[in-house]
């Protein structure tokens, strides 16, 4: 783990309780004394704090430092994914984030399940383990939209990814592109696409939302 999540990293005494503590204290075997790192995943401070005290279910700390470290990558990536099964969602994010995406765009399209729902709290929860893990400085923003309709209007620029569009090249410079879920999008759909930008995935093979989710990620940023 690159540091530990705490909301007020930065203010001058914290206190660390629950599965914070947990870790610092039954994992890490931290004690009195030792100095840890700490973020808030708001700014790209990176806090240095020293263990004040320690009782059986919460510790003190004390701010000793911090200094300024952005860990992430230079490109500000957005994808607009149409929702699919939220389990898989919650199985991908770790990835995505790790991948550096900034901001994720939930849209119910005509051929999402109107009865999915997300629960960004958890959602937060899995985001934040994976940035204590991978070092990522800045939480991933996430939205949930409404129809297709309403993030094209939103993100106007945006390119679509679709079966039969251009290969994605390489070099690339997309800031924004949408994905579509299981069976793709509907031909109504399609015809809002017509003056966009679409680009397709050079493979035969047939992939999963949240396989082209990370391959057009990955793609973009590395």
């Amino acid at each position: 783990m690159q540091f530990l999540y705490h909301p007020d990293a930065g203010l001058p005494s914290i206190t660390v309780e629950g599965e914070a503590y947990r870790y610092l204290f039954k994992v890490r075997r931290h004690k009195r004394g030792d100095s840890v790192a700490l973020r808030n995943l708001k700014d790209s401070y990176l806090c240095r704090y020293r263990i004040e005290s320690v009782s059986k279910r919460e510790a003190i700390l004390l701010f000793e430092s911090k200094r300024e470290l952005t860990v992430m990558p230079s490109r500000r990536v957005h994808i607009g994914w149409c929702l699919t099964d939220p389990k898989s969602v919650e199985k991908s994010l770790p990835i995505l984030n790790e991948l550096g995406i900034w901001k994720i765009s939930f849209i119910y399209c005509d051929r999402s399940q109107k009865n999915f729902t997300l629960d960004l709290g958890r959602m937060k929860r899995i985001l934040v383990n994976s940035s204590q893990q991978c070092g990522r400085s800045e939480m991933m923003e996430l939205e949930i939209l409404g129809p297709t309709e309403e993030y094209l209007e939103k993100y106007p620029r945006s390119a679509i990814l679709d079966f039969g569009g251009a290969p994605l090249p390489c070099e690339a410079r997309i800031d924004s592109i949408l994905v579509g879920c299981e069976g793709g999008f509907s031909e109504a759909e399609r015809k809002l696409f017509e003056n966009m930008t679409i680009y397709g995935v050079d493979t035969p093979l047939i992939l999963r939302s949240e396989s082209a989710v990370a391959t057009i990620g990955a793609r973009l940023i590395l």
